[in-house]
């Protein structure tokens, strides 16, 4: 354990950042499974509208730094093409 005052405190904020994130990427995903599960039924209207919300998601994550940029872009559109597929 860190003796420095300011050590001790960078590693209290570390905690709460990766809590925070852990958060944030598990409800990405959760977003992202509800989008195909959708898909895999065939429900086009429910799938564009949890698209939207899976879409809020990803955008957030990329820009909190949880996921590149490129990445979130790619997620989005896979999810766009099985929705425009069906």
């Amino acid at each position: 354990m860190a003796n420095i005052k300011s050590a001790i405190k960078r590693v209290e904020v570390n905690e709460k950042k990766r809590v925070s994130n852990s958060k944030q990427l598990s409800a990405m995903r959760t977003e992202i499974k509800r989008v195909e599960k959708a898909v895999e039924a065939n429900d086009t209207d429910n799938a564009k509208s949890l698209f939207q919300s899976a879409s809020k998601h990803i955008d957030k994550a990329a820009q909190k730094g949880i996921i590149h940029q490129n990445a979130a872009n790619r997620q989005k559109s896979r999810l766009a093409n099985k929705i425009n597929a069906i």
